[in-house]
């Protein structure tokens, strides 16, 4: 095509001269600018070609690499269900493992055999000295209430309703706060609170617990807790202490254990 195109040049110029419209240098000189021409023109379709083979082949990479996203994104998706679903297990049976625990210390903290603390006091019927049935004592019938209601409020936090079960046990606290188990329920109060985030109410929680019952078996988990919702702020320094005055006055319990390993990993 380009030949052609030179050639009807050349003819065009030969004609020319023969009408006498250019002498023979000027036609030779027109016909080195018109190949000169011919030429750059040459050179400017190869460049374009290879410009847009470039642009081809960078177009092709980019589609692979997004192809190759695509997949990785997937592949990731997949991983983060699986880390989902198995963060969701390990937390249900961490909700069992610390309702399980708060069921044995009381138990242990009542002084009673496992058959009769997993009963309500109250529950049963009792023999009179002429072997009748006797009413339970209106006592005994509290305690009962006293015992369903926490253990409803338990149930909440068990099955992960958080909000429930800050409310069924704040509504315990309330109507029972002499009793022995209103140290667990502040506790769980606490521990709802921070299953949902709510790291500043979790510590005031904790804190309260600490202050109105410092004998509690339930203040090293409170003050272990309060650690975790300072961590989970990112205040390490505060969590650090708080961490090292669990060890320094609970040394001995299963709690500081865990802070021991906390504390190991924040140095």
């Amino acid at each position: 095509m380009r030949r052609a195109a030179l050639a009807l040049l050349l003819l065009g110029t030969s004609q020319w001269c023969a009408a006498g419209l250019f002498s023979d240098d000027e036609a030779h000189k027109k016909i080195a600018e018109l190949q000169q021409h011919v030429q750059v023109l040459e050179t400017r379709l190869v460049e374009a070609e290879n410009q847009t083979r470039t642009q081809t082949k960078g177009l092709m990479e980019l589609v692979s690499q997004i192809d190759t996203l695509k997949a990785e994104l997937s592949r990731l998706q997949g991983q983060n269900e699986v880390y989902a679903h198995d963060i969701e297990t390990t937390q249900k049976r961490q909700r069992d493992l610390y309702a399980d625990l708060d069921g044995r210390m009381r138990k242990l903290e009542r002084g009673g055999s496992s058959d009769n603390a997993d009963k309500p006091a109250g529950s049963g019927e009792q023999s009179d000295s002429t072997g009748q049935p006797s009413q339970p004592s209106q006592g005994a019938a509290s305690s009962g209430d006293e015992s369903k209601t926490y253990e409803t409020a338990l149930n909440q936090f068990k099955v992960g309703n958080y909000q429930g079960a800050i409310a069924s046990f704040q509504g315990f606290v309330a109507s029972y706060p002499s009793s022995s188990l209103t140290p667990s329920a502040q506790y769980w109060i606490g521990n709802s609170y921070f299953n949902l985030r709510d790291y500043k109410s979790a510590i005031a929680s904790q804190q309260k617990l600490v202050s109105q019952f410092p004998t509690s078996p339930k203040v090293p988990d409170a003050l272990l807790n309060v650690a975790s919702c300072q961590q989970g702020m990112g205040d390490a320094a505060a969590a650090r202490r708080t961490l090292e005055d669990l060890v320094a006055k609970f040394p001995i319990s299963n709690a500081a254990d865990l802070a021991k390993k906390r504390l190991a990993n924040l140095r």
